[in-house]
């Protein structure tokens, strides 16, 4: 394929270098002269592990050349792979001055490629894959608007548009080009996604092609996560040192856990959690931390956090405007009568409070079979419970204006209405939840 890469950064000079050495006619695009030169003399730009090496190797096999001139380079290729930076304000606000400033100038080039086309070569419409770093809403609700202007032409019927973000970590990012963890497309149509996924046929790693918004957060997701990862080990580090242990023999038992530990338990969007055990450890924790004197601000704001989820259920109830509910689930987990430090307990704690006609329907809940702490604890937050189970889940229904579901139990599911006058407030995304966001009175909680 015959590609022209714009930015010659770490992203753009890694990109160009290992699209054009696996077999594609690449262009790089800057406008920096310095950088221009250093690719045409077969010199990467950025120091960087095997580019070097790559760079002069398909510089000097012709699959790669480089020029500032933005109307050449998309004239003679057929996709354009935007790099440029995207720097943050010191507020962490995003810049999109250069995503624009490229996004402008491309346009105009495709619309005066097109124009001077014949017409065999325009049944051939140019792509447009961003895989600069940018929040949801930047390619639809700017870049393409740019797009459009600029050219005088309509996305996904003259050219395509795609959101394609890298996951290169510098020092190892040709490495991770030719083995990538994945490939995310995030495609404004089929066609557009169809170019993308061409680049990269062949590489390991699973492909998700994605609607655009998706695609832009994804980078977001990933780097976020590796930041908490860091922040939770160090703070860890800290409280081990401080108890005169070993904080890496601490981890390496940590990481072993394969089931738990490091795998996708826990990383659904859901409910807040609870138990015997989250709560309660979590405390035991910070406290130790606060004794020993060492600050711990991440593991310190996890229960506040979760506290802040449980009140954006609670929010999505009150914003229904009805007064009577029906909740099904209480239990902290599926499949046993725990109560204990249930998010589902203090939810309707909190309905109660502020005077709603509450029902609650629990398969596995009955007042005569709670017994020792479990007992004590509901006795202490929910004393009237015996008077607001219910027996079936129909009676539950049948009082209910907004229903609140906190299980995923079959007969529950089986039993829910769709549409109607009822308002649904899913807290654990029941099957379905996608159609049913469609449906009127359909409120998912995190989806």
């Amino acid at each position: 394929m015959r590609i022209s890469v714009f930015g010659l950064g770490y992203v753009g000079c890694v990109s160009a270098a290992c699209l054009a050495a696996r077999g594609n006619e690449v262009i790089g695009v800057d406008v920096n002269p310095t950088k221009i030169d250093l690719i045409t003399r077969g010199q990467a730009p950025v120091v960087e592990e095997r580019i070097g090496e790559l760079t002069a190797e398909v510089v000097a096999g012709g699959a790669l050349r480089a020029t500032t001139d933005v109307a050449e380079a998309v004239a003679a290729t057929e996709i354009s792979l935007v790099c440029v930076g995207t720097p943050s304000a010191p507020n962490g606000s995003l810049s999109t001055a250069y995503l624009e400033r490229v996004a402008s100038d491309i346009g105009a080039a495709i619309g005066a490629a097109t124009d001077a086309a014949t017409e065999e070569d325009r049944d051939h419409r140019h792509t447009v894959v961003f895989r600069s770093t940018m929040l949801p809403g930047t390619c639809l609700e700017l870049l393409v608007p740019i797009l459009e202007k600029s050219s005088g032409k309509t996305a996904g019927v003259d050219f395509g548009v795609a959101v394609n973000p890298e996951f290169l970590r510098e020092g190892t990012s040709v490495r991770d080009f030719f083995d990538p963890p994945k490939t995310v497309i995030g495609e404004l149509d089929g066609a557009s996604g169809d170019v993308v996924a061409a680049l990269y046929d062949g590489l390991p790693g699973e492909v998700f092609r994605v609607p655009i918004p998706v695609a832009e957060i994804t980078k977001y997701a990933d780097n976020s996560f590796h930041a908490l990862k860091v922040g939770f080990a160090n703070e860890l580090g800290a409280i081990c040192a401080a108890l005169g242990l070993d904080s890496h023999a601490v981890m390496d038992v940590f990481l072993a856990d394969r089931k738990l530990n490091v795998s996708p338990a826990y990383l659904r969007p859901g409910f807040a959690f609870g138990g015997s055990c989250l709560p309660k450890d979590l405390r035991g924790l910070v406290h130790a931390a606060h004794r020993a004197d060492v600050s711990v601000p991440i593991l310190s704001h996890i229960l506040p956090s979760n506290e802040e989820h449980l009140r954006r259920a609670f929010e999505l109830v009150a914003r229904t405007g009805e007064r009577k509910v029906g909740l099904f689930g209480l239990s902290f987990k599926p499949g046993t009568d725990d109560l204990r430090e249930s998010p589902l307990v203090e939810l309707a704690e909190r309905l109660l409070g502020k005077g709603y006609d509450l029902r609650i329907y629990d398969a596995n809940v009955t007042m005569s079979r709670l017994l020792g702490a479990n007992r004590e604890f509901i006795e202490a937050r929910l004393p009237h419970l015996g008077q607001l189970l219910l027996p079936s889940i129909d009676d539950v229904l049948e009082h209910a204006g907004v229903i609140l579901v906190g299980c995923k139990d079959p007969a529950v599911l089986a039993a829910l209405p769709h549409g109607g006058d009822k308002v649904i407030v899913d807290l654990v995304r029941i099957p379905g939840a996608q159609v049913r966001r469609a449906e009127s009175g359909y409120v998912g909680l995190a989806w």
